[in-house]
């Protein structure tokens, strides 16, 4: 039946539609990551539609494809198994406490050499390029590079919060050394990182950043923040593990390799 399946190119944009005869059977949108990484997301369709679908998109992108699949998705997991999709990466889905008295996290006082900012009050420039830095250190973001209207965009849309998106500042160099941003979700708060430069780590900072940010959400009545973490990411598991994380899901990063890699 993929002999008689036709896919065509919806403009603009990057989505793919197949049709069989007159009839659509399924589409794919597929988008480019900041890390050089083409991911693609099929709409409901029909078996038949899938192959050719990707066919279509592995021939404009030339590159690898990848997909991001929920763990207890034993359907999606299995139909991209028949694709050629393998897993390239596992992630947990956690539920972090914000109460001082479970995470320990009650010293907010930065370090002497250090100052917090909120990311409101930052050079977005070098915010950007602190954030590209910190992403190469973060399984499955290495590579990435902002653009800088899109970095823009993603940091101060609707659930960007300046209280819990904070910027820890080397006093005498002004450098930006590491960050934490809590995003202010429907349904819960997110942690979406905490990292800090190699050069500037078992200081204390991000104790101190994550504890302001932390306080912050408790006040105001949330009790949990969701967060992700690599499998893999040892540093991660085990800080969070500390702050009394709860796991409660994971998602499954698959990957299908282009004939040339």
């Amino acid at each position: 039946m993929n002999g008689c399946v036709r896919v065509v190119r919806a403009t603009p944009g990057l989505v793919w539609r197949a049709f069989s005869g007159q009839q659509a059977i399924g589409a794919v949108t597929a988008f480019l990551r900041p890390d050089d990484r083409w991911f693609v997301n099929f709409d409901a369709g029909e078996d038949a539609s899938y192959q050719p679908l990707l066919l279509a998109v592995a021939a404009n992108t030339g590159s690898d494809l990848y997909a991001t699949v929920d763990e207890t998705d034993e359907q999606a997991l299995a139909m991209f198994a028949r694709l050629g999709f393998t897993m390239n990466r596992r992630e947990s889905n956690v539920l972090i406490p914000t109460d001082p008295d479970i995470t320990g996290l009650t010293n907010i006082d930065e370090p002497d050499d250090m100052v917090i900012i909120s990311a409101v009050d930052a050079d977005e420039d070098e915010l950007r390029l602190l954030d590209d830095a910190l992403r190469q250190d973060v399984p499955g973001t290495a590579g990435w590079t902002w653009n800088p209207g899109d970095f823009h965009e993603e940091t101060f849309d609707s659930q960007f919060d300046p209280a819990t998106y904070l910027i820890a500042v080397e006093r005498t160099s002004g450098q930006y050394v590491g960050l934490v941003r809590v995003w202010s979700m429907p349904g819960r708060p997110r942690l979406g990182l905490i990292a800090v430069r190699r050069s500037y780590r078992r200081r204390g900072i991000a104790s101190t950043l994550l504890a302001r940010a932390f306080r912050v959400v408790y006040e105001r009545g949330e009790t949990d923040v969701t967060a992700e973490v690599d499998a893999t990411n040892s540093p991660s598991v085990s800080l969070l593990t500390r702050l009394g994380a709860r796991r409660f899901g994971g998602t499954i990063e698959l990957v299908m390799r282009s004939p040339g890699s």
